[in-house]
């Protein structure tokens, strides 16, 4: 059947609009939901339903993951979600294979990568839902969560599911509901913020509104398909381009000599003004991959959006090439990385631009000390203890906002170090105050201090 669209957008709160359809009179603890990858948003999603009191079946096709959430294991961090897996695992509501199983509800949340050429890989889709079809049957629906390029469910998705021969839209439900959350506080906006449901037909969208009712408290939007997939990506485009000219109006900082933290206070003090932070790139796999997925779809239109998305990329080799400047004066230097997720308080190293700096700075030779006390992944340069990995160097350098870093003594790591020099790219430190402690500093967007021509050993 033709992709229906319906552009009388309304809010959904408890009923659909005038959609005069009645609720699926089924409760919500008779209703099984499956979901498909149980990574950063399909574990949280899939264990909340199932402490509302569903049948969830979590499907991933790591089996280091399903071994790790039958053990009550999590392989990601983020607060109360071993508490929530325990509980929903105690409760018999929650189980979890390398399979799919029947159910009335599929939701895909799946990872979409950035592939060759800045293109979406949309490959875990396509498994996704080929997996689904042998036990898709009449009444069911199919949620896309993970965010994709606009019209992926009407080219991508669909034509696998009418692998079905279930009439779309009739028999089976399809809709795109992207996840609008923020690590670190998962559960709580999981639950708080507003949802959008973008639907093939309206009984599809009431559909997985009724679904998400169940969890959701802020208000649901029913939409199509294609402006659900656009509504994801122009969120985070509307912040990558944002951080842009943040990051571009430091380099001005730079040059011209103010600083670009007290000034953007002072900007965003009007009340229509919202300068977001710069700092050492973007990361993490939506604002620093959504705006390509729109980029792919018309670049012609999407030029402010392709140049945002080259000056945030050029960022954490500005970053590399302050670094090297710093400690060119010292005879094998040894740089001490402090973070290598992208965003504070989490473990998600997904695009950081720590990771490119490290690249770099490696490349060329330097002695490296990295420390990040969220990040498990081996690194041969990490170091266990924030103590060893400032002993003995000449550089330290501020690339993620934990909050323990703004807790950091630098008169006693000071003491460890052969030359005391830093580098702050998140407007962590007191520059004033390292200065009085004998360090040379730097932080971007700031008028740039130019190399001691001496080396600091033994402060």
């Amino acid at each position: 059947m033709p992709f229906l669209y319906f552009y009388d957008i309304c809010r959904y709160r408890k009923k659909i609009c005038s959609y005069s359809i009645s609720k699926d009179p089924r409760k919500g603890e008779d209703l099984k939901l499956s979901v498909v990858g149980l990574g950063y948003i399909g574990l949280p999603t899939a264990v909340m339903f199932a402490n509302s009191g569903m049948n969830v079946h979590g499907v991933d096709v790591n089996p280091n993951v399903i071994d790790m959430i039958r053990s009550k294991r999590i392989h990601l961090h983020e607060p109360g979600m071993e508490k929530a897996l325990k509980d929903a695992i105690d409760t018999g509501t929650f189980t979890v294979s390398m399979q799919p199983q029947e159910a009335d509800a599929f939701i895909i949340a799946v990872p979409t990568p950035i592939g060759p050429g800045k293109t979406a890989d949309l490959s875990q889709v396509v498994k996704a839902a080929e997996m689904l079809v042998p036990i898709l049957k009449a009444g069911d629906l199919v949620v896309l969560e993970s965010t994709v390029p606009p019209k992926t469910v009407e080219s991508l998705l669909l034509p696998v599911l009418r692998q079905t021969n279930l009439v779309i839209g009739e028999q089976l439900f399809v809709c795109n509901s992207p996840e609008r959350v923020l690590p670190g506080r998962l559960f709580h906006e999981l639950k708080h913020n507003d949802r959008i449901v973008g639907g093939v037909t309206p009984l599809s969208a009431q559909k997985c509104a009724e679904l998400y009712e169940r969890i959701v408290q802020g208000t649901i939007h029913i939409t199509d398909t294609i402006t659900a997939e656009m509504v994801k990506l122009m969120e985070n485009t509307y912040r990558d381009v944002n951080i842009a000219l943040a990051n571009e109006l430091a380099r001005v900082a730079e040059e011209v000599g103010f600083d670009i933290w007290e000034a953007i206070e002072l900007a965003n003090s009007h009340p229509r003004v919202h300068i977001h932070s710069p700092g050492p790139g973007v990361g993490g796999h939506c604002i620093a991959v959504d705006p390509w997925f729109i980029f792919e779809k018309a670049p012609k239109a999407a030029r402010l959006i392709e140049l945002s998305r080259i000056t945030n990329d050029d960022v954490p080799h500005l970053v590399s090439n302050r670094i090297r400047e710093m400690v060119r004066d010292i005879h094998k230097p040894v740089i001490t990385l402090l973070g290598v997720a992208f965003k504070g308080d989490i473990d998600d190293i997904r695009e950081s631009p720590s990771l490119v700096i490290i690249n770099e700075l490696r490349t060329n030779g330097y002695q490296l000390k990295i420390y990040d006390p969220y990040v498990k992944q081996d690194m041969a340069e990490k170091a266990p203890t924030l103590h060893e990995a400032v002993t003995g160097s000449d550089c330290i350098v501020l690339l993620t906002d934990h909050a323990i870093f703004k807790n950091i003594d630098f008169d006693q790591i000071g003491r460890l170090m052969r030359s005391r020099r830093i580098i702050d790219t998140r407007n962590m430190v007191d520059l004033n105050r390292l200065r009085l402690a004998g360090f040379l500093c730097q932080k971007i967007g700031t008028q740039i201090a130019h190399v001691a021509a001496h080396r600091d050993e033994g402060r």
